[in-house]
């Protein structure tokens, strides 16, 4: 028995059979959506791979789909990090060339053809970016070389210098430019990046094609260097706002929410104009969807309960009773405790009250597998049709704080780090005044610091705003070995 994987790109070849085809969905595979956002584990990463397996119906009916980044291992985007554009107007061209170049690539490879279509390949050629041997990781590191030439030789003086014997312009290899040339260059085949979309855009509208070019995984690309990552998604979204315009070409981000908040706080004109995009969310219905859908893709246990898979996933009322035919009615007993179904979901939602898939899954998958070992282990059946003992879900839960705790907050806010474990064996609700002596900071410091984390999920805000408290939701909890209680400002 399996729940899945809970990382999309883990297993794109089973994604869209139990893939929860939401009203979200749907926008985005009409084309109504060009920014994906949501938090860490809300399924991008799923919605780019479904798109990514229908790569043939979409061209059937119009829509060339091009990956600009590997689907999984190291991300084309590495090398940035260590030899980064200098200015923003040199990132955004970088972006820009890149988007036509694979977009130029993907074209030849389907042979489309046409006096327009050739000028822009034969620009690229020029510019050596549709190399016989071709990578996209080979392809960016060649844009960026040749980025930063164009974009160096236009800020001397103003303009282009050229070579007297060549009539090149010096240290470039190619005729495409940042700025629109003059009209004596044009006529030497000079052209400039957007007017090479322009040309491209009509090739495609008289091929009655369109063109997505899909950008996933950007918080894998720059996690190590923050300010790089915000300056390299600022001028994506830029490069994005020139382009939207054209007809055929979109691209589609997929981006972070937290990643999102991160690039805006310090001022992104062209957020206010941004209103093709979707915040990927997921209410309880759609996550006992989701549960249902991975449970029910387990043929054993179809054939041998003769389970109506259609009907039941059409039926949310079906689906909850299905739900406690398996699972227990409660995790902990008493009047007052939650059924099961809530107590997963809180467990896996972090200080926003958010809960994502992956950390369902998750936890779905290390309840299977300490029910496996208790059964191992001597352990009684559990009664009637019930799949999992309540005594395995409380171990199970420990596995994915840590997860959630070492792969999210510590990878990727290793600043942080120095806070939060300070926490470890502590009170599971702070107070400005306990996380001032915890933290060895003034109130007003600590407070700051809180805000930060409460930003993060780490901490969920509560109190008023002159005695605020911070509670660490069970997310973190058993990462952290977090005892129940508000902690005193006198506590050691």
């Amino acid at each position: 028995m399996s729940f899945g994987v809970q990382v999309a790109e883990d297993e794109v070849n089973e994604i869209a059979s139990y893939f929860v085809e939401t009203n979200q969905w749907g926008k985005v595979a009409k084309g109504d959506i060009d920014i994906v956002r949501g938090e860490k584990g809300a399924g991008k990463s799923a919605i780019y791979s479904l798109l990514m397996t229908k790569v043939g119906s979409f061209f059937d009916s119009g829509i060339l789909l091009v990956a600009a980044e590997n689907p999984r291992g190291a991300t084309v985007f590495k090398d940035l990090v260590a030899d980064p554009p200098t200015t923003e107007n040199e990132f955004i061209a970088l972006w820009k060339l890149y988007a036509l170049a694979i977009i130029a690539q993907q074209l030849r490879e389907y042979d489309v053809r046409g006096a327009k279509v050739e000028t822009v390949y034969s620009a690229l050629e020029g510019a050596k970016f549709l190399e016989r041997e071709f990578s996209l990781r080979g392809l960016l590191r060649t844009v960026h070389e040749y980025t930063r030439r164009i974009v160096a030789a236009e800020q001397i003086e103003g303009g282009l210098t050229f070579d007297p014997a060549t009539q090149m312009p010096t240290g470039i290899t190619g005729k495409i430019v940042l700025k629109e040339p003059s009209a004596d260059l044009r006529a030497k085949g000079f052209a400039s990046i957007d007017s090479l979309f322009s040309t491209l855009n009509e090739a495609l509208e008289e091929a009655n094609l369109k063109v997505w070019v899909l950008l996933d995984r950007l918080d894998v690309a720059f996690v190590e260097n923050h300010e790089l990552e915000a300056n390299a998604l600022r001028a994506l979204i830029r490069a994005y706002a020139d382009i939207r315009n054209l007809g055929q070409v979109s691209l589609k981000i997929f981006l972070r929410e937290d990643i999102w908040k991160r690039i805006t706080e310090q001022g992104l004109r062209e957020a206010s104009h941004l209103i093709r995009y979707v915040i990927l969310d997921w209410p309880q219905p759609a996550l006992l969807n989701l549960i249902m859908r991975r449970l029910l893709k387990n043929d054993a246990l179809v054939k041998e309960f003769q389970i109506d898979v259609g009907a039941v996933l059409q039926d949310a009322t079906a689906q909850e009773a299905l739900f406690y035919r398996f699972f227990p009615k409660q995790v902990e007993q008493g009047p007052q405790k939650a059924p099961t179904f809530k107590w997963l979901i809180t467990r896996c939602a972090d200080g926003t009250g958010k809960t994502a898939p992956r950390e369902v899954i998750h936890l779905l998958n290390c309840i299977r597998d300490e029910e496996i070992r208790r059964l191992e282990n001597g352990g009684a059946a559990t009664h009637g049709d019930q799949l999992f003992d309540r005594s395995v879900f409380k171990i199970a839960l420990p596995t994915v704080s840590g997860a959630r705790l070492n792969q999210y907050l510590y990878a990727e806010y290793p600043s942080e780090r120095r806070f939060i474990s300070k926490l470890e064996g502590q009170k599971a609700e702070q107070t400005p005044e306990s996380l001032s002596a915890l933290w060895s900071l003034s109130r007003d410091k600590a407070i700051a610091e809180a805000k930060k984390l409460v930003e993060l999920g780490m901490f969920e805000e509560r109190g008023t705003r002159d005695e605020p408290t911070y509670w660490v939701p069970f997310l973190y909890r058993d990462a952290l070995n977090l005892v129940q209680g508000k902690a005193d400002a006198d506590e050691d």
